[in-house]
């Protein structure tokens, strides 16, 4: 398995390629048997960071949207109008819903830019999901990730309109990627909005593995609650994965923690990361 980071908020010091960072997340996923792109940006940066990276849309087989957001969403307007054919693209059945953030008495829509007869027109194959779905022998996408943690509150900055008021937005469409061989999971996130701990636990119990090997992508702790952030690090730490890829939403600050608590177990998963297992 091969993963490696198209798009993230972040170009590392001393890029070989003039990437284009913006917020949001996009991995190039290679199993040997499939090139599967999973999110794809926000805007039409993912070509050329694609084209840096020596991949032509062309060439993928699949794609994976792990929640509708638009930082996720919105590039991928731009890599089908450069496939030039049919992409099957697998996401939960409720991407389109309409959703916002809000912050400081201000409220901004953060859904998927594009109407989904816009995708459709451009080749889009949907593949809506809400259970777990096996897509190669070894990698697993995880369908709705049930929410029984206790700890995990997720984002309250995150709303739906509910009767003319904001309501806290749970994300029921995030999803995730397991990667399993033998007894060993791999979790691929986009953001995490069900939880990291969530997402583990539901990878378990779908694949049948019982370690976690590692984690690759976005974990939502930067603007969860204090609580949220230490029990989740904890629990990260008690599995004992061989290593921990975060980038994107996790933020700075809870880089360095998890930096502190991995030592070199951890991976900044800037642009042009590559991740091999």
């Amino acid at each position: 398995m091969k993963v490696t980071v198209v798009m993230d908020n972040t170009v590392p010091t001393g890029a070989k390629h003039h990437f284009l960072g913006e917020h949001g997340l996009s991995l190039l996923i290679e199993t040997g048997e499939k090139r599967i792109l999973m999110d794809a940006g926000q805007s039409v940066a993912i070509i050329n960071n694609l084209s840096l990276l020596d991949v032509s849309p062309r060439s993928l087989d699949m794609a994976i949207l792990s929640h509708g957001h638009y930082d996720h969403a919105g590039g991928f307007f731009h890599v089908l109008q450069h496939a030039q054919k049919k992409l099957p693209l697998y996401a939960h059945r409720d991407i389109f819903t309409e959703r916002y953030s809000a912050a400081g008495g201000t409220r901004k829509y953060i859904g998927i830019p594009y109407v989904k007869d816009q995708l459709t027109t451009l080749g889009v194959e949907w593949r809506l999901i809400t259970e777990p779905t096996q897509l190669t022998p070894n990698l697993w996408l995880s369908g709705s990730v049930p929410r029984v943690t206790e700890y995990e509150h997720g984002d309250a900055k995150l709303v739906l309109e509910c009767d003319g008021c904001d309501c806290q937005d749970t994300i029921a469409d995030d999803m995730s990627l397991y990667h399993v061989v033998g007894k060993d999971m791999v979790v691929i996130g986009g953001c995490t909005h069900s939880g990291l701990v969530n997402t583990v636990r539901h990878g378990f119990s779908v694949t049948g593995a019982t370690r976690l090997a590692g984690w690759v992508g976005g974990t939502h702790l930067g603007p969860v609650s204090e609580e949220q952030q230490q029990e989740t690090i904890q629990a990260l730490a008690d599995w004992q994965p061989d290593f921990v890829a975060a980038n994107h939403c996790t933020g700075f600050a809870m880089m360095s923690a998890l930096r502190e608590k991995f030592k070199a177990k951890f991976i900044p998963a800037f642009i042009g990361t590559v991740m091999e297992w």
